[in-house]
């Protein structure tokens, strides 16, 4: 069969689609691989809740490099990765999330780090509802307050 028999069905399949002429950025900007970073942690601890309600563990797996003893090669293991979650209990029943970038706890507005909800199902709709904003880019400030205090504490 000669390779340009499907030429005019293939213009046509390609007509119907929207071509533009921009590629994709070879960097993205530092703020979006922060909201990115944030955003995939706030999805770990609404699995981590939906999974606390349901009964059923939620564990991901992360590689490992370690070292044999017997013939002293390094080798890659998979071993189940440690989340912590952000949310604890007062004195009075409430449940109470704080949002984490990094080690670093950050103020969703002045003097406030905490979102208090009633039960399990309000903490994952918080949850859920910091994700958006931080998708949206509502924290951006926040997220870049916490960044720069942490780059700040590996500088010597």
């Amino acid at each position: 069969m000669c390779p340009f028999t499907n030429r005019r069905n293939q213009m046509s399949a390609l007509s119907t689609l929207k071509l533009v002429a921009l590629k994709k950025p070879l960097h993205q900007p530092a703020i979006v691989i922060r909201r990115n970073k944030l955003s995939s942690k706030l999805w770990e601890q609404i699995q981590l809740a939906k999974g606390q309600m349901t009964g059923t563990p939620f564990v991901l797996m992360k590689f490992r490099s370690i070292k044999d003893t017997n013939t002293g090669v390094r080798k890659q293991v998979e071993v189940p990765k440690r989340i912590k979650p952000w949310w604890f209990q007062t004195e009075d029943g409430k449940v109470c999330v704080s949002i984490k970038y990094g080690s670093w706890t950050i103020e969703l507005a002045k003097g406030k780090p905490s979102i208090q909800v009633d039960s399990a199902d309000d903490l994952i709709k918080a949850l859920e509802a910091v994700k958006v904003a931080v998708e949206a880019g509502d924290l951006d400030s926040q997220i870049e307050s916490a960044s720069s205090t942490l780059r700040a504490g590996f500088k010597r």
